[in-house]
């Protein structure tokens, strides 16, 4: 069966292209396509080998380094189908240390097809220090062989030539890259930076008060166009009076109204007076402006103006509007803990010590005194904290000149929290310290009324009590009392607001009644001072302050 395949047609080809295959191979790892198209050409060789295959016959050759048993050197003899070979290769040696050519002779077996194979090897150009010729024509034929010898290549190979066209379009897709990567990072941080700005500016801002609070975006206009402390500009002033918006009435007195009003949907108090209180309005907007009069216990100024359009004249006061209302108001409605009543208390004695003293340097602030001390012109902040209000009536003495500005105005004050020494007269308006301890009666009168609205437990129950809210000497006087009424009382049967016992069962009521007691003296000169008072109720120990309270 084998000899009829291998005889045939297919048989031969399928023969010589197996033969053949490692000789292509490495005719195309060398890239000798000319040697490769030779050997895959010959097909009358593979006839004739066939041939000699089936008329084979034995051959003796020469052998030298390749000779059977290891003998060194002598005769061999090739089974049928053999060949002789002459072989050459490059060896090295360890004792010299190079390499040398070593040659060898010897038989060709039959396996490996009659040396068929290595004899079309040696055709191929040798690049590894190895070569072979063989022959088969006589006996001792390859005893004359003598195949050249190729040394290795040891040389490297040679570098690839780079032009300087690539290396200039290297060099420009780097800049590229480069160029682009800071245009990105330059982007991304100028967007990360307006993001912050943006985020912090819509951010309110925070007022370093006793409780932090918020400014207001109108608030913060003051503050950052008015560093002296004394109000917008007029121009602003103008501007903003005639961009309110009334809301609705939250009250009325003698002096005129007040109303909620808007500004860019900001909530602001505006107060309105009647044409025959334009002293009162021109006297308070001249305090509201004096120099470092600012102060978080006292009423926060925005803008004044007068509108008019030929038959009738509005005279506009626009300022911080509280929601809580006035002292009286909250007080009417609300009960409070000792530790608000020592907030409230604390805060009206710093908005006053603010405004009695004195500020030396340039610019300085006037010593004011505010001659209406009571709980209607007292407004109660958000944070539990006094604004004092209406300076329709104030005074302010400038110790340079030793003058005492006294407003040409014919509204007196409120006649319920008169002092004495206004009562009978006898008071010196040549002496600022006057006003400023006929304030400090007052002081004590709303103190008192704040008192009654403090709320302690019952001893032996858990039950709280408080007396109900009152006016001072609501019980000895008419609603709207006379001047003879309140002198009366005051001056000559020297009468002043009961002090309920239970007072005395707290620390803070028991200080605050003290207090009130020193401040409505009958003789002037010895009643507390609003920083002495506002010092002794500094000292006090909360046990519940929702802010702290600074100590000056």
């Amino acid at each position: 069966m084998a000899d009829k395949m291998f005889c045939s047609r297919d048989g031969r080809l399928i023969l010589r292209y197996f033969v053949l295959f490692p000789i292509i191979f490495l005719n195309f790892q060398s890239g000798d396509i000319s040697t490769m198209a030779a050997i895959m050409n010959v097909e009358e060789p593979l006839e004739i080998v066939t041939e000699k295959v089936v008329n084979a016959r034995t051959l003796t050759c020469y052998c030298e380094g390749s000779c059977p048993n290891n003998v060194i050197n002598g005769t061999c003899e090739t089974r049928p189908g053999g060949f002789c070979f002459s072989a050459v290769e490059e060896v090295y040696d360890e004792i010299t240390g190079t390499y040398e050519e070593e040659r060898t002779y010897g038989c060709m077996p039959p396996e490996e097809n009659g040396g068929f194979l290595m004899c079309k090897v040696a055709s191929v150009p040798h690049l590894h220090g190895k070569n072979i010729d063989c022959c088969n024509n006589v006996d001792m034929c390859n005893s004359n062989l003598y195949p050249a010898f190729t040394p290795k290549l040891t040389t490297p190979a040679p570098e690839l030539p780079v032009s300087s066209q690539s290396v200039h379009y290297l060099a420009m897709i780097a800049s590229m890259i480069i160029c682009v990567s800071v245009f990105i990072v330059i982007v991304v941080v100028v967007c990360l930076t307006y993001r912050r700005r943006e985020k912090l500016r819509k951010q309110p801002r925070l007022i370093s008060s006793m409780c932090n609070s918020q400014l207001s975006p109108l608030s913060q206009m003051v503050e950052q166009s008015s560093g002296s402390g004394s109000g917008l500009p007029l121009l602003v002033q103008r501007t903003i009076a005639k961009q309110i918006q009334m809301v609705r009435l939250v009250g009325k007195g003698r002096y005129g109204e007040v109303w909620l009003a808007k500004w860019r949907d900001e909530k602001v108090a505006v107060k309105t007076f009647f044409t025959t209180e334009e002293a009162s309005w021109f006297r308070e907007t001249e305090i509201y402006q004096t120099v470092l009069m600012r102060h978080e216990n006292i009423l926060g100024f925005i803008a004044a103006d007068i509108k008019g359009n030929g038959s009738w004249t509005q005279m506009l006061l626009i300022t911080d509007y509280h929601e809580n209302g006035s002292l009286h108001d909250y007080l009417s409605t609300s009960v409070i803990n000792p530790q608000k009543l020592q907030l409230l208390a604390y805060s009206l004695a710093a908005g006053l010590a603010h405004l009695h003293d004195e500020i030396f340097g340039t610019p300085g602030k006037p010593a004011i005194a505010h001659r209406d001390i009571k709980s209607k012109n007292i407004l109660v902040k958000r944070n539990g904290q006094c604004a004092i209000a209406d300076f329709g009536l104030a005074v302010k003495y400038i110790s340079e000149l030793d003058e005492i500005h006294i407003a040409q105005n014919t509204r007196v004050g409120t006649r319920r929290y008169m002092a004495p020494e206004v009562l009978s007269e006898t008071l010196n308006p040549q002496q600022f310290e006057e006003f400023k301890r006929a304030d400090m009666y007052s002081v004590g009168l709303v103190l008192w009324e704040m008192a009654r609205r403090c709320y302690t437990s019952k001893p032996g129950s858990k039950a709280t009590t408080c007396e109900d809210y009152a006016l001072p000497y609501h019980d000895v006087v008419p609603s709207d009392p006379t001047f003879d009424d309140m002198h009366a009382v005051v001056c000559v049967k020297g009468i002043r607001p009961p002090i309920p016992s239970r007072w005395q069962e707290d620390d803070v009521l028991a200080t605050v009644a003290k207090i009130m007691q020193e401040c409505w003296h009958q003789n002037p000169t010895v009643r507390l001072t609003a920083l002495r008072v506002k010092k002794t109720l500094g000292r006090l120990e909360p046990e519940y302050m929702d802010c702290p309270m600074k100590i000056v």
